[in-house]
């Protein structure tokens, strides 16, 4: 697709270009960048469907806090930026969607920035405008061309081919030698030689709640004893293993925190998930630059700059995040060597809700990574890595991660 394909105006398009953006938005939706949340497709289909049916009056924040989030007429959009945020956060998934090489020649569509009003670019720079689709599908079919013109249309076809080919094979030469953001970070992990390790966090617990099998409609507490797993550790465990299998690394080992030894560790590659219940991830980051602290009570928790004599910026208030759904929250991400283990760690690690999560959502998104990788080459290429990443969570989802400091060493 041409990088220059002028917008089609969405109150003026036709029966067939509206079929062809609708189809569009659930091929988009479908993918990973949008499948895994109810917020952004919810979202994207509403600016498009309002859009195409002339209601583009309806696109403003407020209304769309109202219609989508359920907020109140008089919620007072300055202190809760939900729509803001959504939106800013859809703009990156649009972006990843067609940086991927299967996407670029797709119908785009794009939200500008400050603008809640999609726009609709149409491939080759052309609009797919009812005249236009009978006659390239007889160009496609290779209808019949007027007299002493055949032979040089069967060249121009052969000379079309010839280039494509060659533009094909250079683009698959091209991409084989590209260094992507993934490599950058993860590639010492997938290069290891062994298989990758999650040491996660497993809590007891002790009762459950039961359905009964003949009347679903009765349910009771149960004693029982299992092992759970917190909910955005999970995500953060999910996204990490998937990217890992997904590039090579054929096995990718799990184990609880507190099962996991110091032997364990010196097989390999560990990635550590979460803060204040993994005491591995307590133990390794203390002594980095940035590193957990916490009052005695753990009502306030927060993240160290030990080179630094400024008041404390990185601290949450436990008070507040369990009380209100907008706040700030901050994570710390790291890949280092290990002295103990002379082996690869990787950090993961919120401070609390959602943060942990979006310390996932950094670590396995490419435009995170390569924002990273500028620093990194910045700072001279340097081995080890830790960065203190922010976000602020509204009805306990993660926004888009940002990064608050780095450090190599």
């Amino acid at each position: 697709m041409s990088a220059d394909a002028a917008p089609a105006n969405p109150t003026q398009v036709s029966e067939i270009e509206k079929q062809a953006i609708e189809e569009q938005l659930e091929r988009m939706l479908s993918n990973r960048h949008f499948s895994h949340s109810r917020r952004f497709p919810a979202f994207l289909r509403f600016v498009v469907e309002k859009t195409l049916s002339g209601e583009v009056d309806q696109l403003k924040e407020r209304t769309l806090g109202l219609e989508i989030f359920g907020r109140k007429a008089d919620y007072d959009t300055a202190s809760d930026p939900i729509v803001r945020v959504t939106a800013a956060e859809i703009r990156k998934r649009i972006a990843q969607y067609y940086q991927e090489p299967e996407h670029e020649n797709e119908l785009r569509i794009s939200l500008e920035a400050g603008s809640y009003i999609p726009q609709f670019h149409w491939p080759h720079q052309h609009s797919a405008t009812a005249e236009q689709y009978p006659q390239e599908a007889r160009e496609t079919a290779g209808a019949a061309e007027p007299a002493g013109k055949g032979h040089r249309g069967r060249w121009t076809v052969i000379a079309v081919l010839a280039l494509a080919a060659v533009v094909v094979a250079l683009s698959f030469g091209w991409r084989s030698m590209r260094h992507s953001p993934i490599d950058f970070f993860w590639g010492p992990v997938l290069n290891a030689g062994n298989p990758a390790m999650l040491c996660i966090v497993e809590q007891v617990q002790e009762t459950n709640l039961a359905v009964d099998a003949a009347n679903p409609e009765h349910q009771t507490t149960v004693q029982t004893w299992m092992k759970e797993v917190n909910l955005d550790d999970l995500s953060t465990i999910v996204k990490i293993s998937s990217l890992l299998r997904a590039h090579g690394q054929k096995e990718v080992l799990i184990k609880g925190a507190a099962d996991t030894t110091l032997s364990d560790l010196r097989n390999g590659p560990t990635i550590f998930v979460g803060a204040f219940d993994n005491p591995w991830t307590m133990r390794l980051t203390r002594p980095l630059r940035f590193h957990f602290g916490n009052d005695a009570t753990f009502t306030q928790e927060w993240i160290v700059d030990s080179q630094s004599t400024k008041p404390r910026e990185w601290f949450t208030d436990r008070p507040v995040t369990e009380t209100q759904n907008n706040y700030r929250e901050y994570a710390i991400v790291a890949r280092f060597v290990d002295p103990n283990s002379g082996q690869l760690a990787v950090i993961a690690a919120g401070i609390g809700q959602g943060s942990t999560m979006m310390a996932g959502d950094f670590l396995t998104d490419p435009s995170n990574l390569a924002e990273l990788e500028r620093d990194a080459q910045a700072a001279g290429n340097k081995k080890n890595i830790e960065v203190v990443l922010s976000t602020q969570i509204i009805d306990g989802q993660p926004g888009t991660p940002k990064i608050e400091a780095t450090y190599f060493w």
